[in-house]
């Protein structure tokens, strides 16, 4: 049984993995550029926190090292996460510091390293305006 458990877990984890790749379907219309870098700051739903790195990993990689905010909505919780990569940073972008302006909006914290970081909160309600104001901290950020 627990082999069983095991492996259906492997599975589950395999299909939610597909599901976050599949619901960015036209995900290169969302990419801009500001300050000389490529960014994205997308919604996406229900999607945990493991699979929400991995998914900003590969998007990370589709803004050529660029900046990524992630916020995933799940009932009445929201997940954050912003990375990004080496040109990024060394222009600027600090992923800690965009996590700490944006999660008081949705009534959380958290924080990290200026490649990357996360937080939780409990105000989906809250998610659009992070994220917009997620897209300020970024050029801010750039433009100092």
């Amino acid at each position: 049984m627990l082999d069983e458990i095991k492996e259906l877990k492997s599975e589950q984890e395999k299909l939610k993995a597909k599901l976050a790749k599949d619901s960015i379907s036209d995900i290169d219309s969302q990419i801009y550029e500001v300050g000389g870098i490529k960014a994205i700051v997308l919604k996406v739903n229900d999607i945990e926190m493991n699979e929400l790195r991995n998914l900003g990993d590969n998007l990370k990689q589709k803004v050529d090292n660029g900046a990524v905010v992630l916020a995933s909505v799940s009932g009445s919780n929201v997940s954050l996460l912003a990375m990004a990569g080496d040109d990024a940073v060394a222009k600027g972008i600090h992923a800690g510091n965009i996590i700490k302006s944006i999660a008081g909006i949705v009534g959380g914290g958290g924080g990290g390293r200026p490649n990357m970081a996360q937080a939780g909160g409990k105000k989906s309600e809250e998610t659009d305006k992070a994220l917009e104001e997620a897209k300020n901290v970024i050029a801010a950020q750039l433009n100092k």
